[in-house]
């Protein structure tokens, strides 16, 4: 992977994960499946905020869900991303959480969390 177009999928990858709200639903969900009402719970979160993550999320392929009842619930889909995310941490560690600092990207930049929406979904 070269070119930019060959870096695409890996941008929109990451792109799906940098919301502070969906990096915390999959790391809830690293820890076993959940339903949204769990979700909420646990998150103190709205339910459509749940809601609306989960569906970016499994638009992704990251999470996927299995119905019991009328009940859903949801879990990580591929067992790459608990690698990926403990690889995230590991960097995060080695480099004293730099990133943090980042003017552009850093918690100084106060960056709004928002719902993975085709407006702010990673373009090709």
């Amino acid at each position: 992977m070269t070119s930019l177009d060959g870096l695409a999928p890996a941008a929109a990858l990451f792109h799906s994960l940098a919301d502070p709200v969906r990096l915390s639903v999959v790391q809830r969900l690293a820890r076993g499946e959940a339903r949204v009402v769990d979700l909420t719970r646990e998150l103190k979160l709205a339910q459509s905020t749940i809601s609306k993550h989960l569906a970016c999320l499994r638009g992704c392929g990251l999470v996927d869900y299995r119905a019991e009842g009328r009940q859903s619930f949801y879990s990580i889909a591929a067992p790459e991303l608990l690698d990926l995310l403990r690889s995230a941490e590991h960097l995060l560690a080695a480099t004293d959480r730099a990133v943090a600092l980042c003017p552009t990207y850093g918690t100084a930049a106060g960056r709004q969390s928002g719902a993975c929406t085709p407006d702010t979904q990673a373009r090709p």
